[in-house]
């Protein structure tokens, strides 16, 4: 081995003596060409050469090491743009226009994609300036005045302005356009300052009507010659023209012209932050069933909402199912105008104490949502917890009944309420010509349903010719109940034993009035809200109630029965804001349609706080002000509150980027669209 180093070394001086030639060699006649590099090896052994090329490879590979490694070091992954979004919806696009998609959660998803509002809510929530620059909130929440971005386009290229924003807004408080937004939009002035600021005009403070301003804004330009009666007709609200970071691109449409799929590309004319996808794919299916098919043979990588039941079936290594908590409740909306047993208060507190919501959670929600106790959401707004609330108890709800006379007297596991009618017989007395007083009065009421028997139907009180005369007619066309047993074959006129009861029979009450404890509740015709019914009508069965199930498609439920207030019990939803404001759902002013009191509530007290809570801009005075306000309404029962289900929104682990938390309605969960990637790339830090 020692002989074998002696050997390199002798080597490595005889080629370090010729670089050094060589170096001279190069002064004078320039580098080598490749094959006189080639002809150094030859100075080598065998041994030496593959010495040489072990130290070699040693060396490039530590190079590459130490270079891979100070490129990872100081570059990381981020999103690049790339790759097609497909998501499944349930249900299909009918108006892609702001002033009327609030209405159908399809239109509302592209609505929320293709145009922009003054401002926009983030991932967790919260309102944030969108075509705004920045907003200011003038005379004690009466003026709000916005500053709009500078260079913003429509996508067909003409100029945003303000013109578009008054257009939108005025177009929506037309009676004649008929937008379902219009109560938002009442009362208030809309006027343009200058050609970047804009001003809204308030009756009243209204804390919330910032979120007013998510509004999204239609071009005034395409709209402004449509006549009310063709708005919903236009082909505009297929192919619409908006600003918001996505445009329309093109739809197809099954064999019955119902539309079966439709895409967008990103708006190369947005004014904001362009998303990373540059392409969404929507896809309309019937039913849940089929969303979900098409989400596992990976015709769609997301779906726009899946229910309870089907989380199991998605929720895997391949999906990622975001629950995000949405400011909603469902509840046992109580109508005492249908229903005169409702209007006991004591009957609506032992509705009340005879649900199980645990229950309810449990089997029909599987876990996956929150029970509720108060219309404020008191957990999601960080309000003070109610002081009363209405725990399971049914012996409480039985013991309550009772008292207000509701047993199960016919032992068929049912209540009913049994009231003797001591005036069941308002006749006991021989009357005659010349009698007088209230038997006499009720006698010719009774006698007067008759024309024929008594035409004057004069009620005096006093048995004279006109009542004898007028008795008389009655015996003989009941000849055979009062003349015949007796041998008579013309009336006496006068009120004898037989004349007397068959009086009674036609014109007494019944002995007893019986009213069974028994209501009809009304839903929307889906599983989740029919399993909700079936378990609320079994655990009201076990105190004695009977409850009876209609359901309905949402379409005719809102038109034949929630807008007439038609119903008994309204199984039903309702969704706050992110900043509550419960006016709408619970003033008495709200009781009729379009106003949203679906229990008939009225209480002075409450309405006070709910008015002079709209009117603050401070947000611990209003939090006192509902906190007082829950306390009256859960004391009234006007409801049963039953729970707040989670948003649960599959998609594929291969969008990435998502961080949404909190959303007002499904369409937010687009709200960080920005945000979310398919492709990603190495950049340095």
């Amino acid at each position: 081995m020692v002989i074998f180093l002696k050997s390199l070394v002798l080597k490595i001086k005889t080629i370090f003596k010729n670089a050094r030639q060589i170096v001279l060699s190069i002064k004078q006649k320039g580098l080598p060409k490749f094959s006189q590099w080639k002809k150094v090896f030859n100075f080598f052994g065998k041994k030496e050469k593959i010495l040489f090329l072990v130290f070699i490879t040693f060396f490039l590979g530590s190079a590459i090491f130490l270079f891979s490694s100070f490129y990872y070091k100081n570059t990381e992954i981020k999103p690049a743009r790339g790759g097609i979004y497909a998501e499944g919806i349930i249900g299909r696009p009918r108006f892609i226009n702001p002033i009327y998609a609030s209405s159908n959660d399809a239109d509302r998803d592209l609505v929320e994609l293709l145009f922009s509002g003054l401002m926009k809510y983030d991932g967790e929530g919260r309102l944030i300036p969108d075509l705004a620059k920045s907003y200011e909130i003038k005379e004690d929440g009466k003026v709000y005045e916005f500053v709009l971005k500078d260079n913003i386009f429509w996508q067909d290229g003409k100029k945003f302005s303000i013109d578009d924003i008054i257009f939108t807004i005025k177009t929506i408080q037309n009676p004649d356009y008929k937008s379902p937004l219009r109560v938002n939009w009442l009362g208030v002035e809309v006027e343009k300052i200058n050609d970047g600021t804009l001003r809204f005009s308030l009756k009243n403070p209204y804390p919330a009507f910032l979120e007013n301003t998510t509004l999204k804004i239609l071009p005034k330009h395409i709209w402004e010659n449509i006549p009310a009666q063709n708005f919903l007709l236009t082909d505009f609200n297929f192919e619409p023209i908006g600003n918001g970071p996505y445009r329309f691109k093109n739809f197809t449409r099954n064999q019955l012209g119902y539309i079966r799929s439709l895409t967008i590309n990103l708006s190369p004319r947005y004014f904001g932050e362009k998303p990373f996808i540059p392409e969404i794919k929507f896809k309309y299916y019937d039913n849940e069933d089929d969303a979900i098919a098409a989400l596992k043979n990976k015709e769609v990588q997301g779906l726009s909402f899946i229910s309870q039941q089907n989380y199991k079936s998605v929720n895997g290594s391949l999906f990622s199912v975001y629950s995000l908590s949405l400011p909603r409740y469902f509840a046992l909306f109580l109508n005492p105008k249908e229903s005169n047993i409702l209007a006991d208060k004591n009957i609506r507190q032992a509705l009340n104490y005879g649900i199980n919501k645990e229950e309810i959670t449990t089997k029909a929600l599987l876990g996956l949502g929150k029970t509720v106790e108060s219309p404020t959401l008191p957990e999601i707004f960080g309000f003070n917890a109610p002081k009363k609330v209405y725990l399971f108890n049914p012996e409480m709800a039985k013991t309550i009944l009772e008292k207000a006379g509701f047993k199960d007297t016919d032992s068929d596991g049912f209540r009913e309420k049994i009231i003797e009618n001591p005036q069941a017989s308002p006749f006991k007395s021989n009357l005659q010509l010349g009698s007088q007083g209230t038997e006499v009065k009720e006698l010719q009421k009774c006698l007067a349903k008759d024309p024929d028997i008594y035409p004057e139907g004069d009620i005096t009180g006093f048995f004279g010719e006109k009542t004898k005369t007028a008795v008389i007619k009655f015996q003989e066309k009941y000849k055979k109940e009062i003349l015949e047993p007796a041998g008579l074959t013309q009336g006496t006129g006068t009120i004898r034993k037989s004349t007397r009861a068959k009086l009674n029979e036609l014109c007494g009450k019944p002995p007893k009035e019986i009213t069974p404890l028994k209501f009809s509740l009304v839903t929307v015709d889906q599983p989740q809200l029919i399993e909700v019914a079936n378990i609320i009508k079994q655990q009201w069965q076990n105190i004695g109630i009977n409850l009876e199930i209609k359901t309905f498609e949402i379409s005719q439920l809102q038109q034949d029965y929630i807008k007439p207030r038609a119903y008994d019990i309204l199984l039903f939803g309702e969704v706050l804001g992110s900043i509550p404001d419960p006016f709408s759902f619970w003033h008495s002013s709200q009781k009729r349609d379009p106003g949203l009191n679906l229990s008939d509530y009225e209480n002075k007290d409450a309405d006070k706080l709910l008015e002079e809570a709209r009117q603050s801009l401070d947000p611990e005075t209003r939090r006192q002000k509902y906190e007082k306000f829950q306390d009256i309404l859960i004391g009234d029962a006007p409801a049963v509150f039953l729970y707040n289900p989670n948003y649960l929104y599959p998609i594929t682990k291969d969008i990435k980027g998502i961080n949404i938390k909190f959303i007002t309605d499904p369409s937010k969960r687009f709200s960080d669209i920005e945000n979310w990637y398919i492709k990603t790339k190495r950049a340095w830090k």
